[in-house]
């Protein structure tokens, strides 16, 4: 029977450092919440704001995929295995960290903020060599239909993880829906609504508003007026 988790904006942990702001839907950093750890593989979906010319410095991860999706301005990457990159909108970068790797991420620009989500999953596999990719989609390939931009195979389309996840962002113009068919019938999918306002499962989601859904085949998705939405469809770890 399809179960539902909701999650509505105004109830994510919040960090405000001043020149960073950060939403949290999952537990993080300070924040916890033992019935807000993960949905399945899908361990953080922060929802950064970060101020001009500021950022992370360098620090670690090991044994996980990180992927970053700028939303608004412009983010410079670097890491301890020689990449030097900008990250805009409309790309998407991924991270497997696997064995451990150093990386930092700046606003690269002085004059405005940098907004993007950063997601974590927790890979299918330990150890893996670091690696990092990066992709630039054309938005138009999202409009009334969903744009694949993560999935475990390396020749499909978008970014490639080390896990049986696929990543979807989609904009639909008000009224129109579509159906969802899940991948892998044992993942469930989580939707993240970026803006706007859409119905699903029986639940209206708002902007920033998220819902994890297990134990279907396939779901439909209205848009109540134009909107734009993340699914990240993972495999449910307990």
């Amino acid at each position: 029977m399809l179960t539902t988790t909701l999650h509505k904006a105004n109830t994510r942990g919040f960090a405000d450092h001043g020149w960073l702001k950060s939403y949290h839907t999952f537990s993080f950093a300070d924040y916890f919440d033992e019935n807000r750890v993960h949905f399945g593989a899908l361990r953080v979906l922060n929802d950064d704001y970060v101020a001009g010319g500021m950022g992370f410095g360098q620090h670690p991860h090991r044994d996980m995929e990180i992927i970053s999706i700028p939303l608004e301005g412009d983010l410079e990457h670097q890491d301890s295995m020689g990449n030097k990159e900008i990250i805009r909108h409309s790309d998407v970068q991924v991270m497997s960290a696997g064995t451990g790797v150093m990386h930092s991420e700046y606003n690269k620009n002085s004059d405005k903020a940098v907004k993007f989500l950063q997601i974590w999953v927790i890979p299918n596999q330990q150890g893996v060599t670091p690696r990092y990719d990066q992709i630039t989609l054309n938005p138009a390939d999202r409009k009334n239909t969903f744009q694949q931009i993560v999935s475990p195979n390396a020749n499909d389309a978008g970014a490639w993880i080390h896990q049986n996840a696929w990543f979807n962002l989609a904009d639909f113009d008000a009224g129109f829906e579509k159906k969802y068919t899940i991948n892998q019938t044992s993942n469930g999918l989580y939707i993240f609504v970026l803006s706007g306002s859409v119905t699903v499962a029986d639940q209206v989601l708002e902007t920033r508003d998220g819902l994890g859904i297990e134990n279907f085949t396939t779901l439909n998705i209205k848009a109540l007026e134009n909107s734009s939405f993340l699914l990240m469809e993972v495999p449910m770890l307990k």
